[in-house]
C-alpha cells in the first residue's frame, strides 16, 4: 500500500509541474484530497453510529 501511494505522490506532483493554468492545478489538489475526505467521513459516521449504540443500549 505504502509503494502505491509513493507512486500517486510522484505522479500528482508531476501533474502540477506540467500544469496547463492554475485552475488545473486546483483540480488535482482537490482531487487529491477527495478520498481522504471520504475517509474522514465515513470514520466520524461509524463514531457517531457506535456512541449512539452505546446511549440506546
Amino acid at each position: 500500500m505504502g509503494i502505491i501511494s509513493l507512486i500517486q505522490q510522484v505522479n500528482i506532483e508531476e501533474k502540477l509541474k506540467n500544469a496547463i493554468d492554475s485552475n488545473y492545478q486546483t483540480g488535482v489538489i482537490i482531487g487529491s484530497f477527495i478520498p481522504f475526505v471520504i475517509l474522514v467521513g465515513l470514520a466520524y459516521w461509524m463514531y457517531n453510529r457506535a456512541k449512539k449504540r452505546d446511549e440506546n443500549g
